[in-house]
C-alpha cells in the first residue's frame, strides 16, 4: 500500500568516507559519566519535591552521602536548582527539626566545593536564612548552620561585612558561645575570619567578645582553645583599647599574658606556638607590653626565631619570619637581640633557595604549590631583613655580606609578585640607610639602574616605599646622585608632587630638596623649570605639614650660594616673595616660620636678591616683628635676616643700615644683646658691630 510524506526523500550519492562519517559513533566514556551525573543528580533534586516528608527526608540524607568529596556532583546540584529548595525546606515552619539539620548539613558540604559553588550560595541569600536558622532551640540544628556559616564565611569571596550588616547578630553569637564545644568552635573561627580591621574590633570587644571568649583558652577541645588564639589575635591587631585589656584579664587565676607564654613553649603544638606569639607580638606592639619585658625577650622572640628554622614547614617559616619582623620593626635593641639569635641573618638566606629544582618537580599540583611558598618565603625574608637592618649598621653590614644578597634584593626588584617587589624595595630602604653601603655596595651593584625601573610603573605602595628610598640616593655624599640625575630623575620627581597621595607628595618633594643640596645652578635652574612656580605656590599650600616643611627646604637649598641665589631670584623673585609672605602671616606652627625665616636669611645674602627684601616695607615690618617674638627659635631666623642685610662690607649697607635703624632696628638689636639666650646675644652684638665699623 503507497503512502504519501509530506516530505519527500532526496537521494544522493555519497562517498565511503561520508557514510562512515554518518554511522553511529562509540559514545566517549567522559560523556557517558556526565550524562549519568546528570541524571543521577536531576532525581536527587526531584525527590527534594515529593509530597511524603519522610521521602524528601531520605532523599536529602542521599544527597548528602552523594556530594561528599565529589566537586562534580555538587556542582551539577547548584545547576540543577538543588540550592533553593533546600533553604526553603530549611526556613519552612512544617519542616522536621531533623530535615532542617540535614538541609544545613548538604548546604555546608556543597560550600565546601570551589569558590563558585560559594558564590553561588550567597547569590541565593544563604547567609540570612542560617542566621535565622540560630533562633532555633535545637541544639543540633544550631550547630548544623553554625558550621555551614563557617564554611561560607572563612571563603575568601564572601564580604566580612554580611556578619555585621544586622546588629542582633554578633549579640546573639555571644550568647550562644556557652551551648556546646561545636558552637565555640565555630563561632570562634568566624569572629577571627571577619575581623577586619578597628571597626570590626570595636563591634566585637563592645559586645563582650573578650570576656566571651577568654575562659576558652582553658577548654578541653584543642580546636576551641585554637580558635579562642586565634580570635584573640585578630582583635590585638594594632589596637591599643583591646591589648590594654588583654593584659590584665584574668582566667583561673592567670593574666591572660602569662596563658599565652606558656602556649608557646616547645612542647606545644607548633600552630598554637605561632599564634600565641602572635598575640604577645600585637600586644606589644600595641603598647600594652614594653619589649623589654621577659616574655617578649625571653619567650615571644625566640619562638619565633625558632619558627624561620629549616625544620619548619614552609608556612611556618614564611609566618614566623613575617611576625618577627612586625615585632622588632620599631625597636633597635630587639633588632640587636634578633641578629644574634640562632644566627638568623644566616639562615634567613636559606629562604632563596627554595624551590631547590623546579625541573625535578613533576607533580603540577606540588609545583604550584612550592612555587607559590617561593615567592612568600623571599617575601618574609626581605620583610625581616628589612626590620633588622632598620637602625643598626653592624647588622646592616652583616646583611650585605650574606651570600649573593645584594644580587638577590636586586633580583626581587623585578619579581612578578608585587609582594615580594615591595618586600625587596622595604628591604633596600633599610639598607640605604648606611652612608657606607650608599658609598660601596649600592654602587657595585648600580641599584638605582632597577629602582628607576621600578619607579617607572609601579603601584602606590611600592612607590612609596621606592621614592623614600631614592631620597637617600640622592643625598650628596652618594655616588648614584650623578646617574640618577642623568636618567630623568627630575621630571619623574616632579610628577610625584602632583600625586593625590599625600606620601608620594612627601617624597618627591623631599627627593628634589636633597637633589637641590649644593647642587649646580643648572640642576636647581631643571628642578624650577619642570617642577614650575605653580606647582611650588600649590605644595606650599598644601594641607599636609610634610609637604609645606619639604617644599621650605627645597627653596632654602634652591636659594643658596650667592649666585645662584641672585640668578633664581632675577626669574621668580616675586612669586617667591609672595609665597613667604603669605606663609609668614598664616596660622602655621613655631617649625613653618622659622624655616621660612631662615629663606628670607638666604635671599638677604645674594647680591641683587637682598633689594627685594629692602624695598618690600611689609616683609621689613614682618622681621622686625619676629626679633621681638617670645620664641628664640624665630628670633635667632630673624636675626640672620638683618646680620645678612647690614653687613658692612658689601655695596649699598650704608644705606640698608640707615633705613633699617629709621625702623627701630638698632634699638632691638641693644635688647637683644643682653638676651639670656648667648646665640641670640652673640648675633646681636655682631650686627651691632656692623653699625659701629
Amino acid at each position: 500500500m503507497a503512502c504519501l510524506l509530506e516530505t519527500p526523500i532526496r537521494m544522493s550519492v555519497l562517498s565511503v568516507d561520508s557514510l562512515r562519517a554518518e554511522l553511529p559513533r562509540k559514545p566517549n566514556k567522559e560523556v557517558i559519566y556526565l550524562q549519568e551525573v546528570t541524571a543521577s543528580s536531576r532525581h536527587y533534586v526531584d525527590r527534594l519535591f515529593d509530597p511524603d516528608p519522610q521521602k524528601v527526608l531520605q532523599g536529602v540524607i542521599d544527597m548528602k552521602n552523594a556530594v561528599i568529596g565529589n566537586n562534580k556532583q555538587k556542582a551539577n546540584l547548584i545547576v540543577l536548582g538543588a540550592v533553593p529548595r533546600l533553604l526553603y525546606l530549611l526556613q519552612q515552619e512544617t519542616s522536621s527539626t531533623e530535615l532542617k539539620t540535614e538541609c544545613a548539613v548538604v548546604l555546608g558540604s556543597l560550600a565546601m566545593g570551589t569558590e563558585n559553588n560559594v558564590k553561588s550560595l550567597l547569590d541565593c541569600h544563604i547567609i540570612p536564612a542560617l542566621l535565622q536558622g540560630l533562633l532555633s532551640p535545637d541544639l543540633k540544628f544550631i550547630e548544623a548552620c553554625l558550621r555551614c556559616l563557617r564554611t561560607i564565611f572563612t571563603s575568601p569571596v564572601t564580604p566580612e561585612e554580611l556578619l555585621y550588616t544586622d546588629a542582633t547578630v554578633i549579640p546573639h553569637l555571644m550568647a550562644l558561645l556557652s551551648r556546646s564545644r561545636y558552637t565555640q568552635e565555630y563561632i570562634c573561627q568566624i569572629f577571627s575570619h571577619c575581623c577586619k580591621g578597628p571597626d570590626h574590633q570595636t563591634i566585637l570587644f563592645n559586645h563582650g567578645a573578650v570576656q566571651n571568649i577568654a575562659h576558652l583558652l582553658t577548654s578541653v577541645s584543642y580546636k576551641v582553645r585554637m580558635q579562642a588564639l586565634k580570635c584573640f589575635s585578630v582583635l590585638a591587631f594594632e589596637n591599643p583599647q583591646v591589648s590594654m585589656t588583654l593584659v590584665n584579664v584574668l582566667v583561673d587565676g592567670e593574666l591572660l599574658p602569662q596563658i599565652f607564654v606558656k602556649m608557646l613553649q616547645r612542647d606545644k603544638p607548633i600552630e598554637m606556638q605561632l599564634t600565641s606569639a602572635k598575640c604577645l607580638t600585637y600586644m606589644c606592639r600595641a603598647g600594652a607590653i614594653r619589649t623589654d619585658d621577659n616574655c617578649i625577650v625571653l619567650k615571644t622572640l625566640p619562638c619565633l626565631v625558632r619558627m624561620c628554622s629549616k625544620e619548619r614547614l614552609l608556612e611556618e617559616r614564611v609566618e614566623g619570619a613575617e611576625t618577627l619582623a612586625y615585632l622588632i620593626e620599631p625597636d633597635v635593641e630587639l633588632q640587636r637581640i634578633a641578629s644574634i639569635t640562632d644566627h638568623l641573618i644566616a639562615m634567613l638566606a636559606d629562604y632563596f633557595k627554595y624551590p631547590s629544582s623546579v625541573s625535578a618537580i613533576t607533580d603540577i599540583k606540588r609545583l604550584d604549590h612550592d612555587l607559590k611558598h617561593a615567592h612568600e618565603l623571599r617575601q618574609a625574608a626581605f620583610k625581616l631583613y628589612a626590620s633588622l637592618g632598620a637602625n643598626d649598621e653592624d647588622i646592616r653590614k652583616k646583611i650585605i655580606e650574606t651570600e649573593n644578597m645584594m644580587d638577590r634584593i636586586v633580583t626581587g626588584l623585578s619579581e612578578s609578585s608585587v609582594k615580594v617587589r615591595l618586600a625587596a624595595v622595604r628591604c633596600l630602604h633599610s639598607l640605604s640607610r648606611s652612608v657606607q653601603q650608599l658609598r660601596t655596595s649600592f654602587q657595585d651593584h648600580a641599584v638605582w639602574k632597577p629602582l628607576m625601573k621600578v619607579l617607572q610603573n609601579a603601584p602606590d605602595e611600592i612607590l612609596v616605599v621606592a621614592s623614600s628610598m631614592l631620597c637617600n640616593l640622592l643625598l650628596e655624599f652618594s655616588p648614584s646622585k650623578e646617574p640618577i640625575l642623568e636618567s630623568g630623575a627630575v621630571e619623574l620627581l616632579c610628577g610625584l608632587t602632583q600625586s593625590e597621595n599625600p606620601a608620594l607628595r612627601v617624597n618627591g618633594i623631599w627627593a628634589l630638596m636633597n637633589m637641590a643640596f649644593q647642587a649646580e645652578q643648572k640642576i636647581k635652574a631643571d628642578i624650577l623649570r619642570s617642577l614650575s612656580t605653580e606647582q611650588l605656590f600649590r605644595l606650599l599650600s598644601d594641607s599636609d605639614l610634610n609637604v609645606l616643611m619639604k617644599t621650605l627646604g627645597l627653596l632654602r637649598n634652591l636659594l643658596s650660594t650667592r649666585p645662584h641665589i641672585d640668578k633664581i631670584m632675577s626669574t621668580h623673585g616675586k612669586q617667591i616673595m609672595q609665597a613667604v609672605t603669605l606663609i609668614l602671616e598664616g596660622e602655621h606652627n613655631i617649625e613653618v616660620k622659622e624655616q621660612t625665616l631662615c629663606i628670607l636669611a638666604n635671599i638677604a645674602d645674594g647680591t641683587t636678591a637682598k633689594e627685594l627684601i629692602m624695598t618690600n616695607d611689609d616683609i621689613l615690618q614682618k622681621i622686625k616683628y619676629y626679633m621681638g617674638h617670645s620664641h628664640v627659635k624665630l628670633q635667632l631666623a630673624a636675626m640672620f635676616c638683618i646680620s645678612n642685610l647690614v653687613w658692612n662690607d658689601e655695596e649699598g649697607s650704608q644705606e640698608r643700615q640707615d633705613k633699617l635703624r629709621d625702623m627701630g632696628i638698632v634699638d632691638i638689636l641693644h635688647k637683644l644683646s643682653q638676651s639670656p639666650d648667648s646665640n641670640l646675644c652673640d648675633k646681636a652684638k655682631t650686627a651691632l658691630q656692623q653699625y659701629l665699623a
